[in-house]
């Protein structure tokens, strides 16, 4: 009885032990079928490139500069007296020979009958003394005397008449007239110190702007050296921007330049002529005038998101070679122009300047280039595009 019972436990351990081996399999061929793949290769960064195009730019020097009025005149009485009326709108439009002022007549018309009544007795003694000269009655002293007396007389009626006509101030050119410096009654002398009223002719208008004789001469250097090619157009063209960046419709002409250097500011003023039809432009305003400097040839021209700076401050740009492979270039950037650097040295045409997706790559890495998308900047640069110096002088 206690064999067979023995015999029981031990196929109860061997159903065990098989089991056991069983499950020991299963879960073994289990984390077998649950081994990872192997991992496929990533793939390339995709970035967005710009490629290097030569262009020709025609160079703007964008300067500050003042507006002057083209004429000025400062309206002064020419005789004394007192003021009876006024004849115009402060703030208009005037007429040259408009009347502006009244000055009291009365006295400058007895003052010209006076004369007019010397001057016919003087013209009567003449032609008396005329006739009997030819007689021989009087001497030729007396004939001289009486001619000198009348010539004096006629002198003094003319000034006379000069007088009185001045009695009426009228102003000497056309323009707008501003705010009157006297009123009705008010005494008023001859060449006195203080004007009535100032008369400015607004169209056109002058531009006075300021550029450093620095410049001037980096001109002239990049002239002679071929940098930079004169504008067949003949006189520099200018246009104009207000302080809100509103540009100005008309375009204006240089006039001339100063001879000679301020000796405080170092600079050299240039004067524009602008047409100002609508009255737009005012004396005194500041504006910023876009000056022409010429045409640089085969220019290189990279968007300013494309430029980075090193730890030393250097521009650098990364570039895509012909093996999709980037590659840091050092730059030397000239001046910003519009949304873009203006490249004199470490690109070459054709070569693809990382814009977009900068912060992904590292030089060295394969990536896959792909054409930006265009921005206002990219859109701008033509075949021959005008471009500004945005760099405040």
């Amino acid at each position: 009885m206690y064999y067979f019972h023995d015999i029981k436990k031990r196929k109860q351990l061997g159903n065990f032990i098989n089991l056991a081996l069983m499950i020991g399999a299963t879960s073994l061929l289990s984390a077998c079928d649950d081994a990872p793949a192997s991992t496929p290769a990533a793939e390339p960064p995709v970035v967005g490139v710009y490629k290097v195009e030569p262009s020709n730019v025609r160079m703007l020097t964008e300067l500050p500069g003042r507006t002057s009025a083209y004429l000025i005149a400062e309206v002064r009485p020419q005789v004394g007296g007192i003021l009876l009326k006024r004849d115009f709108t402060e703030g208009t439009d005037v007429k040259e020979g408009q009347t502006l002022y009244h000055i009291d007549p009365a006295p400058y018309k007895a003052t010209l009958a006076s004369a007019d009544a010397s001057l016919e007795s003087a013209k009567l003694l003449f032609s008396r003394y005329s006739k009997l000269a030819s007689l021989n009655v009087v001497s030729q002293q007396n004939l001289d005397d009486a001619k000198s007396q009348y010539l004096q007389a006629k002198a003094n009626a003319d000034n006379a008449r000069i007088n009185l006509n001045y009695t009426e101030i009228k102003s000497p050119i056309s323009g707008r007239i501003g705010r009157s410096n006297v009123t009705q009654g008010a005494l008023v002398t001859a060449g006195q110190t203080n004007e009535l009223a100032t008369v400015q002719q607004l169209d056109p208008i002058y531009v006075d702007i300021s550029q450093p004789a620095s410049a001037l001469v980096q001109i002239r250097e990049d002239l002679e050296s071929g940098r930079l090619k004169s504008d067949d157009e003949g006189r520099a063209k200018i246009s104009l921007e207000f302080d809100n960046g509103t540009k100005y419709k008309q375009t204006g002409t240089l006039q001339f330049s100063e001879v000679s250097v301020n000796e405080s500011t170092g600079s050299v003023t240039l004067r524009a002529v602008f047409p100002n039809p609508d009255g737009v432009l005012l004396p005194g305003m500041f504006v910023r005038a876009q000056l022409q400097q010429g045409i640089r040839e085969n220019a290189i021209l990279v968007p300013q998101r494309g430029v980075t700076r090193d730890t030393q401050g250097k521009a650098v740009a990364l570039v895509v070679d012909a093996d999709n492979v980037v590659e840091q270039k050092n730059l030397t950037t000239d001046q910003s122009i519009d949304g873009n650097w203006l490249i004199s040295a470490g690109l070459k045409p054709g070569e693809q300047v990382i814009v977009d997706g900068l912060q992904n790559v590292t030089p060295g890495m394969i990536v896959k280039p792909v054409q930006a998308a265009k921005n206002s900047s990219e859109g701008s640069l033509s075949k021959t595009s005008d471009h500004k110096d945005n760099t405040d002088i």
